[in-house]
């Protein structure tokens, strides 16, 4: 572990205080193992994870203080982060009609490429049931970029009747939408133009990798 690694892991300790690390992690809203790996020197934590930790500090501890420990501040520095990966949010519910940003139901985090996160927003998504077995099965994760379209084959998080969001492949028809499952166990839905609109059956985006869980 080099020195300005040391340094930051023992600012975040003493930001942690007294609390334990789930619940320091969660106070910050990031995850648990998010602080595991920058204890362990595998991840650089980004500007934006320094700031939610700053504004949970105890003894102190300050968003400079950390910038500087992490190497941001010092200009003979190159960017710790240049070309390293984004760490995006994997959520275990998401609801219509609320910002993404403001969901709190968030239970992981994972890496994307740099190079991935320059061509459009992602979110994670940890899977639950067997509708798309045996493929995709419960407790996988799945990244999602998100988009309002979808071209028919594809799989796509679709947020349905208001509060509930289901991984499905999408085959779209002139006067309505059908979401498949892979599981044959699992019927076929369709949804009218008028269903969508109404209910409504939306669009969150395009899964465009799977992380399966062992």
């Amino acid at each position: 572990m080099g020195d300005i690694n040391q340094e930051l892991c023992r600012l975040i300790k003493e930001a942690q205080g007294d609390r334990g690390q789930n619940q320091f992690a969660q106070q910050c809203g990031i995850s648990s193992s998010a602080i595991t790996r920058i204890f362990t020197g595998t991840y650089v934590p980004s500007a934006k994870t320094l700031n939610k930790i700053a504004s949970r500090a105890y003894n102190s501890v300050t968003y400079e203080m950390l910038m500087n420990a992490a190497g941001y501040l010092t200009e003979q520095k190159e960017s710790p982060t240049a070309r390293q990966g984004k760490w995006i949010n994997v959520y275990g519910n998401i609801a219509a009609g609320i910002p993404i940003e403001a969901i709190e139901d968030i239970i992981d985090q994972e890496e994307i490429t740099a190079e991935m996160a320059e061509t459009g927003e992602y979110i994670a998504l940890k899977v639950k049931g067997s509708s798309m077995e045996p493929r995709i099965t419960n407790g996988d994760v799945v990244i999602i970029k998100l988009q309002k379209t979808i071209e028919n084959g594809e799989i796509a998080a679709v947020l349905v009747n208001g509060n509930d969001v289901t991984l499905k492949q999408i085959k779209k028809e002139d006067n309505g939408l059908w979401l498949i499952p892979f599981n044959s166990a699992f019927p076929h839905l369709f949804y009218s133009k008028k269903e969508c609109a109404e209910l409504p059956v939306r669009i969150l985006g395009k899964m465009v990798e799977l992380r399966a869980k062992f």
